[in-house]
Formats: structure tokens, C-alpha cells, sequence
């Protein structure tokens, strides 16, 4: 406990953003230390992949500039943003690291993975044939790696200890964008196989089996993070030739949001996971309705290019805003480093509500 709040101490002036923003993020260090949390162990797609993309023969990158431009030394690390993930500020927040490294990251020394990792692979999602369509990482291989990961541990700091660092860890689970965006609304098979409230259902179920092979390998802990209104991202509005949010977009997120929720309960009573639930469309969609409360000004655009269909190897070397802090869209598709902030600013309220009381 002693360490927790000589670090809270030492982190304060970094983490002015969260106080600023009403999240007591000495109460979070303290509960944290209370409840013996260990790291983040982190799954899913973009939007917490740190680099594991990198390692991998697929076209889904971001380690080159701007990508990583507001980054610690303005370094492109393969995230998908101008600087660091909502998981990156969570796990700063927790005390331990102001970075989470990608698990494929040859350059990550095993001590430090005893403070969270990510296996999570941009453009993955529930549904394995997502992944597979861009040549990344499927949940079922980011769980394989996962016991890889499990074994480093067991020769770093021996079974017993090893075993009790799973067990306290939270686990992030942040996905399901692509298997709407990049495989049901472009691609054939899917929308043969179910109409779009099935699928979500098959999403769905795909998370639960996910969560109880979590469980089965010593999760106890886990976030969920909701999918955001897809029919803002200012990719689908130009697709769709749209000045505002596609209503028919958005409402697939929130009636899929809302299935992930009821199946989260069920797992609280059959498992006796402690879980809780990140309402990631809310917050964008918040942000999008309202900036001004979150002092952003530009919402309907990204900060690269012209904002309205770049992302990934499309941003490669082009201009970027001034100010990426007051964009809600870093490219076409993903957030700021801002909006990530304001992500993570609600997922530790709902770790001190759902998680660690």
C-alpha cells in the first residue's frame, strides 16, 4: 500500500487531466491497492491494439507518422491514435505503467509484462472470420497468446505468484466496430448466414464464450467496453453522404450495446465474475451532440487529411490539425488521445462503482 502512494504522489502532476475531470485518481490507486489489483491484461481491436499489428503480414498498420505524433518523443508506436489509449491512461491510473506494451512487441523486457500487456490486433473482433478477413489477430489467437503469456510469468515470479497476478488483473475487452464496419456491411457471407439483430446475438454469444475461456484460465475481473455510435465516424457519414450521424448506424451499436449488457449480467450470476460495462457510445456520442462540454470544437472530422475518409496507411505522411485536443476523431474512424482520455475517465468510475467496492 505504502508503494501504491508514494507513486500516486510521484504521478500526481501527470494525472492533473483525470482530476480535472472530477475521477479521484488517488481513491482509484488506493482501491486498486485495497483490492490487489495487479496489471491490465488487454483484448480486442484498434482501439487498444498498442503495436501487436506491427509483428504481423497485414496492411492494418499505423507505425509511421502522424500516427503517434503526440506520443511519448512523438513516436508512432502502431496505435491508431495521435498518442495513448483509453487502456494506456487506465493502467496509469491504477499506478503502474503510463503505457500498456503490445505482447509481440520484441523490444518488451519480461519484467515489465508483470504490469499488463496487450494481445489485442487492429481489425479483430468477436467474430473470428473478422479478423481473418485482414489477416490479424482472432480472440481465439489473442487467448492463445494469452497463455503464452501465462507461462512467462510462471518462470519470471513462480506459479503461486504467478497465479495471483491473473487472478487480480482486470481484464479489457474492447471490440466489435469491425464486425459491423469492415465485415457485415461490406463483405457477402455474414448477411446470408443472419439478419442483423442475429448477428448481434452471434456477436454476443461470441463474447460469452470468450469471457467464460477467461475465466477458465483465472480472469475474475473484467471490462467490457460497449461499441460507439458507428454512424458518427466520420468515415460511414461520407460513405453514406451524410451531414450527421446515420441514425440506422447507430441504432445496430446501441441495440448490439445493449445485448453485450444482458449477457454480462448472466455471467455475473453463473460465473460470480466482478465485470463492469464502459458506455463508450454515450460518451462519444456526448461529445459529438455536445463539445463544448468536453472542450472540443471540431466532432464531424478527423485531425488527419481531409478528416472525412483517411485512416490507416491513407494517413501516411498527411498534414494533421493544429490542436488534435479539440477533435473527438483522430482519423476517419478512431478517437483522439483526448477522447481516449474521456474514455478511460469512465471506465475507472466504473471500476470504483462495479469492480473494486
Amino acid at each position: 500500500m505504502g508503494t501504491m502512494m508514494t507513486l500516486a504522489a510521484a504521478l500526481s502532476l501527470v494525472l492533473l487531466p483525470f482530476l480535472s475531470w472530477g475521477v479521484d485518481v488517488h481513491q482509484v490507486r488506493q482501491l486498486a491497492a485495497k483490492n490487489n489489483v495487479t496489471c491490465v491484461l488487454v483484448f480486442g481491436d484498434s482501439s487498444v491494439d498498442p503495436g501487436n499489428n506491427n509483428r504481423l503480414p497485414t496492411s492494418i498498420k499505423s507505425n509511421f507518422l502522424p500516427y503517434g505524433r503526440d506520443f511519448f518523443n512523438g513516436r508512432p508506436t502502431g496505435r491508431f491514435s495521435n498518442g495513448r489509449l483509453a487502456t494506456d491512461f487506465i493502467a496509469e491510473a491504477i499506478g503502474y505503467t503510463k503505457a500498456i506494451p503490445a505482447f509481440l512487441d520484441p523490444n518488451v523486457k519480461a519484467t515489465n509484462l508483470i504490469h499488463g500487456v496487450s494481445f489485442a490486433s487492429a481489425a479483430s473482433g468477436y467474430d473470428d472470420l473478422t479478423a481473418n478477413l485482414s489477416n490479424v489477430l482472432p480472440v481465439s489467437k489473442q487467448l492463445e497468446y494469452f497463455k503464452h503469456y501465462k507461462l512467462q510469468l510462471v518462470r519470471l515470479v513462480g506459479k503461486h505468484k504467478a497465479e495471483n497476478i491473473i487472478r487480480n488483473a482486470i481484464f479489457v475487452i474492447s471490440m466489435g466496430s469491425n464486425d459491423f464496419i469492415q465485415n457485415y456491411y461490406l463483405e457477402p457471407i455474414r448477411p446470408k448466414q443472419f439478419p442483423v439483430e442475429e448477428y448481434q446475438n452471434y456477436l454476443a454469444s461470441r463474447m460469452v464464450e470468450d469471457i467464460k475461456e477467461m475465466h477458465r484460465l483465472g480472469a475474475t475481473r473484467v471490462i467490457v467496453v460497449g461499441v460507439p455510435p458507428l454512424g458518427c465516424m466520420p468515415l460511414v457519414k461520407t460513405l453514406k453522404d451524410a451531414k450527421i450521424c446515420d441514425q440506422t448506424y447507430n441504432q445496430v451499436a446501441l441495440s448490439f450495446n445493449s445485448k453485450l449488457q444482458q449477457k454480462l449480467a448472466m455471467l455475473r450470476k453463473t460465473l460470480g465474475i466482478k465485470d463492469a460495462y464502459v458506455d463508450c457510445y454515450k460518451i462519444i456520442k456526448n461529445a459529438v451532440d455536445r463539445p463544448k462540454e468536453y472542450d472540443l470544437e471540431e466532432t464531424s472530422k478527423g485531425c488527419c487529411g481531409s478528416g472525412t475518409i483517411e485512416y490507416g496507411d491513407a494517413c501516411r505522411g498527411m498534414k494533421t490539425c493544429e490542436d488534435a485536443s479539440k477533435y473527438a476523431f483522430w482519423d476517419a474512424v478512431h478517437p483522439t488521445e483526448k477522447m481516449y482520455q474521456i474514455v478511460a475517465e469512465e471506465a475507472m468510475r466504473s471500476l470504483n462503482e462495479a469492480l473494486l467496492r
